[in-house]
């Protein structure tokens, strides 16, 4: 049949009516060519007016929305619609694609836009967060990503003129962007008062930092930065859509139908008004406009597109038009004229000719147009309606010939039968009315069969039968014109139908795929002359069928472009062209018809590329004349790799049994055994489902895997080294070109390639994260330096990598069907090509993607399944073989010939210097020459050929080939039966290495004294292997069954096999014949046992639940061991051969008698006395703790017991083997653990004397060997795989400072809720309470008659005239975080200066002159701090801050890379680490930083900083990590080290790769806490612990310890790069002989103390760092302190307060210092002009207030327990001190004469003393009714009155001293106050912000002069307001840098300087004040 095969014709993209207007903007340009580019529909068009043709661009697969015009106008970037939308770079010359971008953004992408130089795009999602993203487009990478906005962002534009800036706008908002490193940081635009907060619509970025944008109501919006400087109104009258910036200036259009165009400083140049030119109409609505010299270009809402000349501006040309709003249903074609008629919703019906191409005619009717037809003679058109009316015009000029109007419902379907003197109108009531053309159109006659509205109609060619479709799908026949419907199916059988546009009926089943029900496709239509048919259905599919297509699932040729429903389709009245047409996309396109014998020419012009599958596919269903699949390659197309529990779970599903658990291990567990085990030799090699995995490496090894294990055989010595790097099958394996190096696939969730040396075998790159479940084929590129692999995911996912850098270049998916096979083009390395299952493609890099054309098979063959693909000595030519035994050749995409290669497939060639090998199912190799004309010669693989040398025998002749490989004078093959062979170019054969076929392995028994190993297996043989040196299989037998078990007679004589089939046999354990075999049993024989000692007695063990046991001498079953429930698993005998131990899948473990079977009970304690022959029981005391924390995911399938019954050996389902202390008591025993098999491993064995283990791999069918290496002859080996699955519990030590450093919890300040307990309204929310005047309704005149109210504030003469502050500008700190922060002390410029950080400053401090600079860029505090070491970055410093959640928006965690010296910022790294980044720390090249974050997880990161990118990022530890720091002479090994963690890392191309610090080969040692790092030579690593011991690492093991290196945890440690010496900081209390700082030698043997005299009772190190003769330390205290080696004296640079919040600040009246108190009891005297602290008292209580009085020589303190002190400031002395309240005291105030003291405390009081009486201090009266507790208190300027402010927003005014409450609102209004710090009372309503919900204003102060104010808040801010500020929300500028809460601030005297406290940074800042100019 015909359909089987899709036809052989072709249609082919000629025209498209149409430009997409609509939703879309900016979307229209002229390329450099001057070609016109835009899109419709998914298509992107670019049309060359001069010579009228069009070109299209169709690697879309969803409608095009965007477009962007590269800045040299050839290139063009268009995004698309859709679940995963991409974007596509592509060249409009030759309309190919260069680059594909995706995988970043969801729903769609709405705008684009190139940078001035072109490399870089930015995109814009459409999803909720509309991210913006940056592209590296040629190499389709991202440079960065953010949240752009929460609404809509309608265009986006590089700044051109400024590097890395952008401008985003959209919905109420405008963006200004900076792009540093990976950042991208938005400032949103300020209104202002300058114009309304409105939505902008686009924008242009002009010199000088200008921006112009295009507002919705028609203004000009123009802004400086980020400022709305002007507007320029009523630029248009609606809303401006477009603007297009050029040489010459600026054209914008808008919503009014206007272009302007505006010159560079935009004044305006000239209005063109579209709607009053000849081709203008009302409403027309400009969304695109691009001006170039004099042309203009213009698209319209309504899908036209205009091209002005200026000079002829009235006479616009129409270059395009299409249909617009509303659905596109109606085509209809002229009869006999190249002339298509279409009618939509838009109510317009046009004529468009074929031929020219164009528009000729158009005619708006009354109503929506869904269908139309011609006359036969071409002179009427008939036009059915949405309102159930039709219309007949004249085709000539349009003129009405009928309206008739019959029905209610829309019109879907008209036609006119063949004679012309009917028309059939079909309606959506499910009727058809014919109508007599000639009678005036008069209704004849009527259809009513149909249950549901009419689809689609056709007439029989003699005009007397209708059929018709409707919605049910029901095909229905009426006779003509009566319209009486037949149903007698004989008399329709022989009409034939004058056109075919039905969807259903039996010669068009085939467009119906096999197995659906569903009505997606919406027009047919079939040509009968060329025997095809072309159908249109809702997926913007047209397809070609072959007509008639009579069976359902027909092959078809599928053609995209339009963009979503496909509504009509119709072919042109002489079969030359198709036109369809778009239902949502308005487009019609215009398709020329290629028939089959012109298709050779037409092909190799331009195939289409496709990136979706598209184009010229092929069907989805199965071919059906393919011949069936070859059974192997069926097997292994089944083959899913699937797994319940992948690697990667483990660690999870750990932590949640370990929740579970955490009550059930108290019991102290045993330690790991002393023994460990080494993979010695592997029997195997995985040919069964993998190919061409074979290679000989460059020194003549050969390389291949098993299991999870690659191997690197000798065939000289016959020895094996292993590459252990993967913890899953290897799937796939290429060699590099150089032979030294492999690249490995395997299983996984996230499967990894592991890029490895085979010489070291050390891991070069790990590339993983764009496959799913498993990488089955890999390549490398002829240099070597990319690699592709292929996943086995749904849609077999194709990836191009940079493998040394370990990145994704490129990606796209393969097929749905599997592919075998990958291969690079060795002359073009962005070429390569797939082959698989019906499957050959030819790809090449475009950017991020890939382009894939299918191999184009033409008349030559079928769609092959190919196995193998090679490339041949051109880049146009390649080779595959197939699964039929042939080999294609192909050129370019093209099938030349194909040639018989063997008998079934072709499963392995490789290409030589002169020619090709080939190998295949039958068990040949072929020698062929270069075009494969030829075959030189034929190797047959026969058992007669093997050679003498062989380790082993060939089990069957022929077997399938499936690797080959040619090196050394020799052909390498691998075969499906597990088969190394070596073939001698002159033919002996010699076999290598091989293992079991395919089929689970499950029985192995070791020989009681010889060293080999019996194995019995699924696929059907017995082997005997030699462990000892030959390590060869000795010998073989084939059974008829497969077998589960076997085991030797302990004389060694005999050997027992348990069967499948519930049989078993005894063989000669030599020649393995049968001495005799019993058959008592239906299911598996699963253990088998001969009883110890002459092995009278054998057990035999059955699925069947029953033991049975057997006399070997009279061979006759004696007993039955019953009671099982379950299936038997592992059976053991007593020393004595009485006692039978038995193991059942139920978990039961069992005790039997021999010899009857007798079921005895043993108590469980008892069951360890007793003496066991052997041990291979998985149940009981002795072994509960071989049980994993995850035992109900995994089961533990095999043990067994050395003979010394020291060492339990056991393999589980997960494919560990591990080895425990025995017995094994108590849960979750500790363990070393060893990954080699990949599956479950079935069996495990030691020798007869315990110097090996062998093990058996079910699914992976090898056999591994293991030597036991004892606990005291090993050399110290690193022995990677030895860990316990859980970590330690002991615990790691106690430490205050550690733990609080490790429990804190860092929030950003946006967060931050307010510091003290307020409650109430917040002031700017409460009503305001109208004044006395206005309760009585008195009108005040405007200009009073009274006396001007007095000043608000007593104002000291600040010089003659009052200058407002205009900036703050910050000038010193005193503050450093030492509390929770570490080694963030750093010299630079050769200690002349040091820098450090404290609140979110980094400060850069003058050793010498104490001035200091800031770097302010940070928007929240600093955590770390690192310098960068080497020379080439001089004074770079990387620092990392506090962050939310890690959204990439700003307020994520962030590394910030800077000059140190101009404060530049260099790079920002926003980091994936949630929380906050803890450690930072630069590479040996000072290229690369690694951070680690707070997450739960403590990622680490590397990353390349300069270009932002991130390299690696993994998961740490489940605990705190508190540093990790590279070795300094490295780029990719660096140490972590945390909570009972140290861990030591290597980067491997983007992969981090982790060893745990072992412990075990030091008795005692534990896994403590450690807390810091430093390095030596020779990879030694020292930690520091908690206990304040240092370690010392040797690679990853632990060589020694320094035991109390200090006295506490050793938090700091430094390596001096120059000498390497180091040196180290801890907690220790000052003694005569030891220092909380010690200098070492470089390997810590010798050291020298150093004491910090602080004065404090235990001093803690929290930084260390080593310059020139001098230490720097940084300590707890918040002190920096410099030690001079020579001579140890101290130097104290930087001091502050140590715990915080610092609550009391007071400025000297006349001088600048000023005081603080703080939480850490001590108040502190700070001078500012001389940059440090003065003095400071301990008072031994925590201080919330201090204040001086007026003269400035007392001072009052006010204490967190309630006393208050007063000092005389000249001596320091006490003068008074008092405690009545036991509160704390919150503020404390001297009258302004001095004379009285306020103390108001948090038990709502405020006392008076009075100070006249002397220090007794009585209290002389108080304040009543305070309604809360007291914040801040001011008097008046006469002393006279105090103004309280409260914990409840509330501001009260007393007497003084009588306490009296004032409430009379006038009298406080004339009050004059002295001070004013309080943040109620409506002057200061203004301070209060919007934001502030759950934050407050803590603080501010009035300056002297009275006229400036500055605020402090929970967010950390500083604000500065002018005073008074009684507007709510009123202007301020906000001066950022202390962490959350600033809880005080002060003007210092005469204005000159502003102090504000910080809270949780301890810090105090000093901001100079920046006075206006007279």
């Amino acid at each position: 049949m015909a359909a089987r095969s899709a036809p052989s014709c072709h249609l082919r993209l000629e025209w498209v009516y149409g430009y997409r207007g609509h939703q879309c903007r900016n979307n229209l340009y002229y390329t450099a060519a001057k070609e016109i580019v835009y899109f419709v529909a998914g298509v992107g068009v670019v049309y060359s007016p001069r010579e009228h043709r069009q070109k299209f661009y169709r690697g879309h697969s969803d409608d095009i929305i965007s477009l962007a015009l590269h800045p040299e106008r050839v290139l063009v970037a268009t995004g698309q619609v859709g679940k995963e939308p991409y974007i596509c770079v592509w060249d409009s010359y030759t309309v190919q694609t260069i680059s594909v971008l995706k995988d970043v953004h969801t729903h769609g992408i709405a705008c684009l836009a190139f940078d001035l130089d072109g490399q870089r795009l930015v995109s814009v999602g459409l999803d909720s967060k509309n991210a913006v993203c940056v592209w590296d487009w040629k190499r389709g990478k991202m440079l960065s990503m953010a949240p752009g906005h929460t609404d809509r962002i309608f265009d986006i534009s590089w700044d051109l003129y400024q590097p890395n800036k952008l401008v985003s706008c959209g919905v109420k908002h405008i963006k200004f962007w900076s792009l540093c490193g990976n950042a991208l940081t938005p400032k949103r635009g300020v209104f202002g008062k300058t114009g309304d907060l409105q939505t902008i619509l686009c924008l242009a970025c002009a010199r000088d930092e200008l921006t112009y944008s295009g507002a919705l109501n028609g203004d000009i919006y123009v802004w400086k930065g980020i400022n709305l400087i002007r507007t320029i109104q009523g630029a248009h009258t609606a809303g401006i859509f477009s603007m297009n910036a050029c040489e010459e200036g600026f054209a914008t259009g808008g919503r009014d139908g206007c272009i302007r165009l505006w010159d560079l400083t935009f004044k305006p140049i000239t209005v063109i008004d579209l709607r009053e030119t000849d081709q203008g109409y009302k409403g027309l609505s400009v969304r695109s406009v691009c001006w170039r010299g004099d042309h203009i270009l213009v698209g319209t809402q309504d899908s036209e597109i205009f091209e002005i000349v200026v000079h002829e501006r009235k006479k616009p040309f129409l270059i395009m038009q299409g249909h617009c709003e509303g659905e596109l249903w109606a085509l209809a074609i002229h009869p006999t004229k190249p002339l298509a008629v279409t009618g939509s919703d838009d109510r317009s019906v046009r004529i468009w000719s074929l031929v020219d191409h164009a528009l000729i005619a158009r005619c708006n009717m009354e109503e929506p147009i869904r269908c139309a037809a011609v006359n036969v003679d071409g002179i009427h058109l008939a036009l059915g309606m949405k309102d159930g009316s039709f219309t007949v015009l004249r085709v000539r000029d349009m003129t009405e010939v009928v309206h008739i109007k019959d029905r209610k419902e829309a019109i879907h379907e008209l036609k006119y039968s063949p004679d012309g003197t009917y028309l059939a109108v079909g309606c959506n009531d499910s009727s058809v009315d014919i109508y007599g053309v000639s009678q005036r159109y008069k209704k004849m006659g009527e259809c009513v069969g149909s249950l549901s509205f009419i689809t689609h109609l056709d007439w029989s060619s003699d005009s007397r039968y209708l059929q018709t479709n409707d919605g049910n799908g029901k095909r229905l026949f009426y006779r003509m014109p009566g319209g009486k419907e037949v149903t007698n199916k004989d008399e329709t059988k022989g009409v034939h139908w004058a056109s075919w546009t039905c969807v259903s009926g039996l010669e068009v089943n085939g467009i119906w795929p096999k197995y659906s029900d569903i009505n997606d496709i919406n027009s047919v239509d079939g040509n009968y002359i060329g025997q095809v048919l072309v159908t249109a259905d809702d997926y913007g599919i047209v397809k070609l069928f072959r007509y008639p297509c009579l069976r359902k699932g027909a092959k078809f040729r599928k053609y995209i472009g339009h963009s979503a429903h496909v509504t009509n389709v119709r072919w042109s009245h002489d079969h030359q062209w198709v036109i369809s047409i778009g239902g949502a996309d308005h487009a019609v396109f215009q398709w020329r018809f290629i028939p089959e014998r012109k298709l050779k020419d037409a092909l190799h012009i331009a195939p289409q590329e496709s990136l979706a599958d598209s184009n010229s596919d092929e069907s989805d269903s199965d071919l059906s004349d393919v011949p069936e699949l070859d059974s192997e390659i069926e097997q292994e197309t089944q083959l899913t790799y699937r797994r319940q529990v992948y690697k990667e779970d483990l660690p999870q599903l750990k932590e949640q049994y370990k929740e579970k658990q955490k009550s059930g291990t108290s019991k102290r567990r045993e330690r790991a055994p002393g023994n460990s085990i080494r993979l010695h030799f592997v029997h195997g090699y995985r040919g069964y489902d993998c190919r061409s995995n074979l290679f000989y490496t460059q020194i003549g090894e050969i390389v291949y895997h098993v299991a999870a294990v690659g191997v690197i055989y000798n065939r000289q010595q016959n020895t094996q080294r292993f590459y252990l790097g993967h913890d899953d099958d290897i799937l796939c394996l290429a060699i590099h070109p150089l032979k030294d190096y492999v690249a490995t696939g395997q299983v996984g969730r996230d499967p990894s390639v592991h890029i490895w040396d085979t010489e070291t075998i050390k891991p070069l790159s790990i590339l993983k994260g764009y496959h799913q479940y498993g990488v089955c084929a890999v390549d490398f590129s002829a240099d070597g330096k990319r690699l592709a692999s292929v996943g086995i995911d749904e849609s077999h996912t194709v990836v191009l990598w940079d493998w040394k850098k370990g990145e994704k270049l490129s990606i796209a998916r393969g097929s749905k069907d599997k592919i075998f096979v990958v291969k690079m083009n060795p002359y073009v390395p962005d070429k390569l090509i797939t082959a698989g299952i019906k499957h050959m493609k030819f790809w090449r890099r475009a950017g991020g993607g890939l382009v894939g054309r299918k191999g184009y098979i033409g008349t030559l063959g079928k769609n092959e399944t190919m196995m193998c693909a090679v490339y041949g000595w051109t880049e146009e030519m390649a080779f595959s073989g197939t699964s039929t035994g042939d080999v294609c050749i192909w050129r370019d995409i093209f099938l030349v010939k194909t040639v018989k290669a063997h008998d079934g497939p072709v499963f392995s060639m490789h290409a030589l210097e002169k020619g090709f090998v080939t190998g295949g199912k039958d068990g040949v190799v072929a020698l062929w020459d270069d075009s494969f004309e030829r075959c030189l010669k034929t190797y047959a693989i026969k058992r007669a050929a093997l050679a003498p040398g062989s380790k082993g025998l060939l089990l069957e002749d022929n077997p399938s080939i499936r690797a080959i490989s040619l090196g050394h004078g020799h052909i390498l093959v691998g075969t499906k039966n597990g088969e190394i062979l070596e073939v001698d170019k002159s033919g002996p054969i010699t076999l290598l290495v091989q293992g079991h076929m395919e089929g689970e392995v499950w029985g192995l028994a070791t020989h009681p004294y010889l060293p080999i190993c019996a194995t019995v297996s699924d696929d059907k043989t017995l082997r005997i292997w030699d462990l000892s040196p030959s390590h060869c299989m000795l010998a073989v037998r084939k059974l008829k069954k497969g077998g589960r078990c076997c085991c030797f007679s302990p004389d060694g004589k005999a050997l027992a096999v348990g069967l499948c089939d519930g049989s078993f046999l005894m063989a000669n354990a030599d020649t393995l014949e049968d001495l005799v075999s019993f058959h008592h049993r239906k299911d598996i024989i699963s253990d088998i046992r001969f009883s110890p000692g002459s092995g009278k007695y054998l057990a035999v063990a059955s699925h069947d639940s029953f033991v049975d046991i057997y006399n070997v001498m009279s061979s006759k079953r004696v007993g039955i061991c019953k009671g099982a429930t379950s299936y038997i698993t592992h059976i053991d005998w007593d020393i004595r051969g009485k006692l039978l131990q038995v193991n059942t899948g139920a978990k039961e473990q069992l005790f039997f008698e021999a010899p009857r079977g007798k079921r005895q009970t043993i108590p469980r304690m008892e069951v360890e006395k007793i003496g066991w022959a052997s041990w291979t029981s998985v149940l009981g005391l002795c072994c509960e703790g071989i049980w994993p924390v995850i035992g109900e995911v995994t089961d533990i399938t095999a043990s067994c017991l050395t003979h010394d019954k020291m060492v339990l050996a056991t393999g589980d389902d997960l494919g560990f083997v591990k080895l425990f202390r025995y017995p094994a008591k108590g849960k979750f025993g500790k363990f070393k653990r060893y990954v080699a098999h990949s599956t479950q491993v079935t069996n495990v064995r030691w020798t007869c004397d315990d110097s090996m283990l062998v093990t058996l791999g079910g699914a992976d069918m090898s056999l591994m060997v293991w030597t036991n290496e004892m606990e005291g002859s090993r050399e110290k080996r690193p022995c990677d795989s030895e860990e316990s699955d859980t970590g330690s519990e002991e615990d790691g030590g106690y430490d205050s400072d550690v733990t609080r450093e490790n429990e804190i919890s860092y929030t950003i300040r946006a967060l931050s809720t307010n510091i003290r307990p307020m409650f109430g309204i917040k002031p700017h929310l409460q009503q305001k309470e109208p004044s006395i005047d206005e309760r009585q309704g008195i009108v005040r005149p405007p200009v009073s008659r009274a006396p001007p109210q007095p000043e608000k504030l007593q104002t000291n003469n600040v010089g003659k005239k009052k200058r407002p502050i205009e900036d703050l500008m910050l000038e010193l700190v005193f503050g450093y975080r030492g509390r929770d922060c570490r080694n963030n002390v750093h010299y630079l410029n050769d200690g002349d200066d040091i820098i450090y950080h404290t609140a979110s400053i980094g400060i850069l401090h003058n050793v010498a002159t104490g001035t200091q600079s800031f770097y302010q860029e940070h928007n929240d505090d600093i955590l770390c701090l690192t310098v960068n070491q080497h020379p080439k970055f001089i004074n770079i410093v990387a620092t990392g801050q506090v962050g939310d959640s890690a959204d990439m928006s700003p307020t994520a965690p962030s590394v910030h890379i800077w000059d140190a010296v101009n404060k530049q910022t260099l790079a920002i790294l926003r980091c994936y680490h949630s929380k906050g980044v803890c450690s930072v720390s630069f590479s040996a090249t000072g290229k690369l930083l690694l951070s680690v974050g707070l997450d739960p997880e403590h990622t680490v990161t590397i990353w390349r900083w300069q270009e932002g990118a991130k390299i690696a990022s993994k998961a740490g530890h489940n605990q705190r990590i508190f540093v990790a720091e590279f070795r300094p002479d490295s780029d990719s090994q660096f140490v972590s080290v945390g909570v009972k963690h140290v861990k030591f890392w290597t980067l491997a191309g983007r992969a981090l790769l982790s060893k745990k610090g072992l412990l075990s080969t030091l008795e005692d040692a534990r896994m403590q806490t450690m807390l810091a790092v430093a390095f030596g030579a020779n990879n030694l690593t020292f930690t520091g612990t908690i206990s304040g011991d240092v370690c010392v690492w040797k690679d990853h093991i632990l060589c020694r310890v320094v035991a109390r290196a200090h006295n506490g945890p050793v938090f700091a440690m430094y390596t001096t790069l120059r000498d390497g010496l180091i040196v180290t900081g801890g907690k220790e209390r000052p003694s005569k002989e030891g220092g909380a700082v010690k200098l070492w030698d470089q390997e810590l043997r010798r050291c020298r103390a150093f004491r910090l005299e602080t004065g404090q009772v235990t001093d803690c190190v929290r930084s260390v760092c080593r310059g020139r003769g001098k230490i720097l330390v940084g300590t707890r205290n918040a002190e920096i302190i410099e030690v001079g080696e020579k001579n140890a004296a101290c130097n104290i640079l930087v001091n502050g307060h140590v715990d915080g919040p610092i609550w009391g600040l007071a400025t000297h009246p006349s001088r600048d210092f000023f005081l603080s108190a703080a939480e850490d009891g001590t108040v502190r005297l700070w001078d500012i002009a001389d940059k440090k602290m003065l003095n400071k008292v301990n008072l031994g209580h925590a201080a919330r207030t201090v204040c001086y009085s007026p003269e400035g020589d007392m001072v009052a303190i006010g204490m967190k327990n309630g006393e208050f002190i007063i000092l005389l400031v000249s001596s320091l002395k006490i003068w008074g001190k008092k405690r009545d309240r036991r509160c704390a005291i919150h503020d404390i105030r001297f009258s302004p004469d001095c004379r009285f003291l306020a103390v108001g405390s948090s038990e709502n009081s405020v006392d008076f003393y009075d100070l006249s009486l002397g220090p007794t201090l009585n209290r002389t009266s108080y304040c009543k009714d305070i309604p809360s507790f007291v914040i801040q208190m001011d008097f008046s300027a006469d002393s006279r009155y105090l103004q309280v402010s409260t914990g409840c927003y509330k501001r009260h005014v007393y007497e003084v001293p009588s306490g009296r409450h004032l409430t009379d609102q006038a009298a406080i209004d004339r009050i004059t106050w002295a001070t004013w710090t309080s943040i109620l009372g409506s002057e200061v309503m203004g301070i209060w912000s919007r934001h502030a919900e759950k934050a407050d204003v803590n603080c501010a102060c009035v300056s002297h002069s009275g006229i400036s104010l500055v605020t402090g808040d929970d967010f950390g801010m500083v604000k500065l307001f002018d005073f008074p500020c009684p507007e709510k929300f009123a202007k301020h500028k906000r001066f950022l840098g202390h962490s959350p809460h600033v809880t005080n601030i002060r003007f210092t005297s005469g204005d000159r300087h502003v102090i504000s406290a910080g809270g949780d940074d301890c810090s105090l800042f000093v901001w100079k004040c920046v006075h206006t100019p007279h």
